[in-house]
């Protein structure tokens, strides 16, 4: 098969994006150079580019800059081949379920990022309860951990960060969109979405309490709708469906009027803000994570996939319409509106983001153009 002349190597796409995080980040990743992180949940879609990351900053960072990394996760549906590549000597894999006790032979963190959750929709509605373990039983281990951890040797337990949602927010009133962290949301505790947000916001509960109480350097990142390499392309959400409908070659299937609208925050931009929240975000404080601008409804963002694929590799197909039982399950309880003002991680950490949405879109097509069949896809 012919590689059509719009698309860049594999090699040199992932290669270009992990210069770029580092790039933006690179303070970040000076400080958890030669220090050792636990990363949750490694295994999935923000795990992928953060373990990437890591390996291309350690093949030029001397012995003792490199970062050492262990990386948690149950491995439910095995170990993906990007991840058994990535392994090294500084990098770790471990297969451990968050809501068991943690192993007692684990080398001791320094930093740890809790990212183990069940994120996409489609997978919190079949695991419930799942759901709710990892978000809240699993991150309680992970705070009992560092608060013992900071008690035996003060200092050494240097950052944690909680994967949040904006989800936290539920269905905003008008007068709170764009949202600031200080909105205090307006969710049902007892619709289909209600296992992840209300889990979430205990989870949020937790970390300023062991905060305030245990002195934790934990802080909560709010992440607005990211995207980008390492998103499956089964995972459910509406990005990868668009492209799995291009890639087969047929038309763009909306399983609704296309009116909701959110923010889309590429995958280097929100690492370089999720980084910025570990390592200088303040002690039990939240930050939303993502794009201002701009705001685009689902039928836009179609059409945009549409546009860019037969740029790309001359796709044909249209955008169509499909109400359907699937549809209305899914997006009952859907906020019909998500952006964040993120005003408080610019001025406080520095954060910036850069890729605009055709750019970011052009790269995760090209992403999958070449994984549409494999495991990390």
């Amino acid at each position: 098969m012919t590689t059509p002349s719009g698309l860049l190597p594999l090699d040199q796409l992932i290669n270009q994006d992990l210069d770029d995080l580092i790039r933006k980040a690179r303070s970040q990743y000076e400080a958890l150079a030669g220090n050792h992180l636990w990363l949750t949940g490694g295994a999935g879609f923000l795990g992928y580019y953060l373990v990437l990351s890591i390996g291309h900053w350690n093949r030029t960072a001397p012995a003792d800059r490199k970062i050492r990394l262990t990386v948690l996760d149950n491995y439910v549906r095995g170990i993906p081949a990007w991840l058994k590549e990535a392994e090294s000597a500084e990098i770790r894999l471990r297969k451990h379920d968050v809501t068991h006790p943690i192993p007692a032979d684990l080398e001791p963190a320094n930093f740890i990022i809790h990212a183990a959750s069940i994120a996409s929709p489609m997978y919190y509605r079949k695991f419930p309860l799942e759901t709710i373990d990892a978000n809240v039983n699993g991150l309680r281990l992970m705070l009992d951990y560092a608060a013992e951890r900071n008690q035996k040797e003060p200092g050494s337990l240097k950052g944690f960060l909680f994967f949040s949602t904006s989800e936290i927010y539920g269905d905003p009133t008008p007068d709170a969109i764009p949202t600031p962290e200080t909105y205090r949301g307006l969710v049902s505790c007892t619709g289909p979405r209600a296992c992840y947000d209300e889990s979430k916001r205990v989870g949020e509960t937790l970390c300023v309490l062991y905060a305030q109480t245990k002195g934790v350097p934990v802080s909560q990142a709010r992440p607005f709708n990211n995207y980008g390499p390492g998103l499956k392309i089964t995972d459910g959400r509406v990005l990868p469906d668009f492209a799995r409908d291009v890639l087969a070659g047929r038309d763009i299937v909306m399983l609704s009027d296309g009116s909701p609208t959110r923010t889309f925050c590429y995958i280097t931009d929100a690492l370089s803000g999720y980084l910025r929240v570990l390592v200088n975000g303040r002690r039990g404080e939240p930050y939303n994570i993502g794009i201002e601008t701009p705001e685009i409804s689902m039928r836009e963002l179609a059409e945009r996939v549409q546009k860019l694929a037969r740029e790309l590799w001359g796709y044909q197909g249209k955008v169509v319409h499909k109400l359907s039982d699937e549809g209305e399950v899914y997006l009952k309880d859907n906020p019909n509106r998500r952006c964040p003002i993120i005003t408080k991680a610019r001025t406080e950490l520095g954060y910036a983001p850069e890729v605009d949405v055709d750019t970011g879109l052009r790269r995760i097509l090209n992403w999958y153009y070449f994984n549409r069949d494999a495991e990390a896809a």
